[in-house]
C-alpha cells in the first residue's frame, strides 16, 4: 500500500470513528426530522421492482386528508423537533385530487413538503398549483431512456411523461433557484446498467443536477423478479458511482450522484455517496401508512417493524379517526430499530464489520429472527 492510500485509509478510519460517536448520540436523542406520509396504494402504473406491491385498485382505502392532519397537529404539539420534512408518496400521490389542500396545511404547520413521483399525471398546471401550495421538494423516478424505463415501468408513455415533469422541475429551478429542490432516482439492475454512462450524459444535458441510484432489493414483485445484480456487476455499479461524482462532460457539465442508503460499502463508503451508511429508520424517520400503520422508512414493511396504528382498535371500523398518539408511539416503541444488537447473528454475528454496518438496512429483513437478504459488503468482494 503506497503512502497516498495508507494516509487516505486513516482519514476515512478516524471520520468513521467521530461518525459512530455522532451515530450513537443520534440514536439516544430520536429525533423525528423526517416523515413518509403513504397517502395511497393506488398506482396509474405497474412496474416489476415495485417493493409495495401497489395496484390500479388498492384494496386498502386513500388514507383521508383529515386524518394524516391530525396526526400531524399532534407531532407538532409534542415533537421539539421544528424542521421536520413531510416526504407524501404511495403508490403514485397525484391520483388524489387533493394535495395542495393538504400542501397549505402542512405549509402551515411550518413543515416543508415534497412529492415522489412517476410524473405520468404531473401536467404543468398540476406542478404550478403544488408549487403555489407550499411544495419545496419533488423526486421522479427513471430507469434509462425509453427502452429501458418501459421495461421496468410496463408503460409506453411512461418514458415521455417523466421527461415532461423533469423539464418542468429544471425550467422552474433556473428562475427561481432553491425554492424547489429536485433530483432524480434510477433504480439500477442488470437490463439498464450499461447504458448508465449515456444517461448521466442525457441527465446532464436536460439541466438536472442532482441524482440519486438504488439497487433494487427482493421486497413486493421485486422479489417476485429477477432484478438483483450480481456480485460483478455490483462491483462496476460502484465503480460508476465513484468516477461520475468527479465526471465532467466535455461542456465541464456535472451532475451530483449519491448512492442510496441502502448498505455499508466498506472502501467505498464516502467515495459513492456524500455519508456514511446509516439506517435512520425509527431513528430520525418515521412513517404513516396508508392503512394507519406507524413505521419507519416506507421500504422497511415488515410485521416486526411496525410499532403500531393510529387508529387503535377501531383500525378495521368504518369510521376512521385518530385514537393514538404518533408521538407517543415514537417516544416508547421503536425499541428495536434503536437497539440492532439482535442483527448480531448467523454471518453477521462472526462479520468484523458489524459496529460500522450494524445489520445492514432494516428493509433487507423479512423478519427479526432471519438474516439480511443480501449484504452489500460482500456483493463487492470484501471479506466478513
Amino acid at each position: 500500500m503506497n503512502h497516498q492510500k495508507l494516509s487516505m485509509n486513516i482519514k476515512t478510519t478516524f471520520k468513521h470513528s467521530i461518525f459512530r460517536i455522532y451515530r450513537k448520540q443520534a440514536i439516544k436523542n430520536h429525533k423525528l426530522n423526517y416523515l413518509f406520509w403513504e397517502c395511497t396504494l393506488r398506482c396509474n402504473l405497474n412496474c416489476l421492482h415495485c417493493g409495495s406491491d401497489c395496484l390500479k385498485n388498492s384494496k386498502i382505502p386513500d388514507m383521508p386528508a383529515a386524518v394524516f392532519l391530525k396526526v400531524l397537529d399532534d407531532i407538532k404539539e409534542k415533537n421539539p423537533e421544528k424542521r421536520m420534512m413531510i416526504c407524501i408518496t404511495g403508490g403514485e400521490p397525484l391520483l388524489r385530487n387533493d394535495l395542495e389542500e393538504v400542501g397549505k396545511e402542512i405549509t402551515k404547520k411550518g413543515y416543508n413538503w415534497g412529492i415522489v413521483t412517476n410524473g405520468m399525471l404531473l401536467t404543468k398546471q398540476r406542478f404550478y398549483s403544488l408549487i403555489n401550495a407550499g411544495m419545496t421538494a419533488i423526486s421522479f423516478s427513471i430507469d434509462g431512456f425509453e427502452k429501458e424505463h418501459t421495461f421496468l415501468r410496463v408503460n409506453p408513455e411512461s418514458y415521455k411523461n417523466v421527461c415532461s415533469g423533469i423539464a418542468l422541475a429544471v425550467e422552474f429551478q433556473k428562475k427561481y433557484g432553491n425554492r424547489l429542490v429536485f433530483d432524480v432516482i434510477t433504480c439500477v439492475h442488470s437490463k439498464n446498467l450499461e447504458i448508465l454512462e449515456n444517461l448521466r450524459d442525457d441527465l446532464i444535458c436536460k439541466g438536472v443536477d442532482a441524482w440519486r441510484i438504488f439497487s433494487i432489493f427482493p421486497e413486493g414483485r421485486a422479489g417476485k423478479n429477477d432484478l438483483s445484480l450480481s456480485n460483478e456487476e455490483y462491483k462496476k455499479l460502484m465503480d460508476f458511482i465513484v468516477e461520475t461524482r468527479s465526471y465532467k462532460d466535455k461542456n465541464g457539465h456535472s451532475i451530483h450522484l449519491n448512492y442510496s442508503c441502502e448498505g455499508w460499502l466498506g472502501g467505498y463508503e464516502l467515495k459513492a455517496r456524500d455519508f456514511f451508511f446509516f439506517c435512520r429508520g425509527g431513528i430520525n424517520v418515521g412513517s404513516v401508512m396508508c392503512d394507519g400503520s406507524i413505521g419507519a422508512c416506507l421500504s422497511v414493511r415488515t410485521k416486526d417493524f411496525i410499532q403500531g396504528n393510529i387508529y387503535g382498535q377501531t383500525k378495521d371500523s368504518e369510521e376512521k379517526k385518530v385514537c393514538v398518539s404518533y408521538m407517543d408511539v415514537w417516544n416508547t416503541e421503536f425499541k428495536n430499530m434503536r437497539d440492532r444488537f439482535w442483527t448480531k447473528k448467523g454471518k453477521c454475528g462472526k462479520c468484523s464489520q458489524w459496529k460500522k454496518c450494524m445489520g445492514n438496512g432494516l428493509h433487507l429483513y423479512h423478519d427479526m429472527n432471519c438474516e439480511p437478504a443480501h449484504c452489500n459488503y460482500e456483493l463487492l468482494g470484501f471479506k466478513r
